[in-house]
């Protein structure tokens, strides 16, 4: 019986390479093939231009995040013709709806850390944002703010000392607010800060008790006892019975005014009657007269009462 040919151990080995090596490019394309689904390669997508005066910091590969969470990605990025920045950025589909036409887009970059960029939308029923569409992007530097600050408390710090100079306006006002409280504190209080000194205050406390002096004296004399007003309200009583007497002469006037009509013939008797009586109503007319003019000059309104500050 013949024997048969025997397998070399280098045919075994050949064929396990072979093998090995066909499952490792199985693994590695399989994992490609990961990562491009997982980086949305396979994904439909649609473009966004992100205009800046600068790109320092963004990198391809570079995250758009709305709310923290990542809606495109950073694919290129490009220099204008009028020399400004251009970040081509892929949005999936599936996250375009957080994008809308109001939409806002910042670049940060802080002074530790990667520089970010952000998306806002505050107004969801906006359209959509269309494809191929062109934004602004806001800066936000922290690194640039610093000179600026440094400037304005450099500027602060200079107006401060001048407030707080010996000849600034600020002493100066605080200057007088001692003077005024020192005036309030003296004998006269707010008075004397009000008139600027006590010796002020004085004058017109003085003058105040002269007024109210002449005032007690003018409520005497016309409202007091035997005062002007006393002699008025006898004079208006003496005017109410002369006045009675008119009355009664116009009545008898009336009287015989009516006689005069009813006999035609007595009619020489009834005019010496109404000259009689015309003479009696003079009388009393006279006496109306003499007692307005008494009134007038024992009146006090009618002098000249006006009251002179010293």
């Amino acid at each position: 019986m013949e024997n048969q040919p025997e397998t070399t151990p280098a045919t075994h080995v050949e064929f396990k390479a072979v093998i090995l090596l066909v499952v490792m490019t199985t693994l590695v394309a399989s994992f490609l093939l990961y990562v491009m689904y997982a980086r949305g390669v396979f994904e439909s997508t649609q473009r966004l231009v992100l205009v800046s005066d600068d790109s320092e910091g963004v990198i391809v590969g570079m995250d758009l995040t709305f709310s923290g969470f990542p809606v495109g990605r950073v694919q290129r990025i490009e220099l204008s013709p009028d020399g400004k920045a251009r970040i081509l950025v892929d949005v999936p589909h599936t996250d375009a709806h957080w994008l809308r036409t109001s939409s806002i887009f910042t670049m940060e970059r802080g002074m530790v850390g990667d520089t970010r960029i952000r998306a806002f939308t505050g107004i969801f029923s906006d359209p959509p944002l269309p494809p191929d569409a062109v934004r602004t992007v806001l800066r936000g530097d922290t690194a640039a703010e610093i000179p600026r600050l440094v400037a304005a408390a450099r500027n602060l710090l200079d107006n401060l000392g001048k407030m707080t100079a010996d000849d600034s306006p600020l002493n100066a006002s605080l200057a007088n607010v001692q003077g005024a409280t020192a005036n309030l504190s003296g004998k006269y209080g707010l008075l004397g800060g009000a008139l600027g000194s006590d010796e002020n205050a004085r004058k017109l406390v003085g003058t105040l008790d002269n007024v109210n002096t002449l005032l007690a004296k003018t409520d005497q004399r016309v409202f007091g006892k035997q005062g002007v007003m006393d002699d008025a309200q006898a004079t208006i009583v003496q005017l109410n019975a002369v006045l009675a007497d008119a009355r009664s002469s116009l009545k008898k006037v009336d009287a015989v005014l009516a006689e005069a009509q009813a006999v035609g013939a007595n009619a020489r008797v009834a005019t010496n009657d109404l000259g009689s009586l015309r003479a009696e109503v003079d009388n009393s007319l006279r006496k109306v007269t003499s007692l307005v003019d008494e009134i007038n000059r024992k009146w006090p309104f009618a002098r000249d009462t006006q009251i002179k500050l010293p």
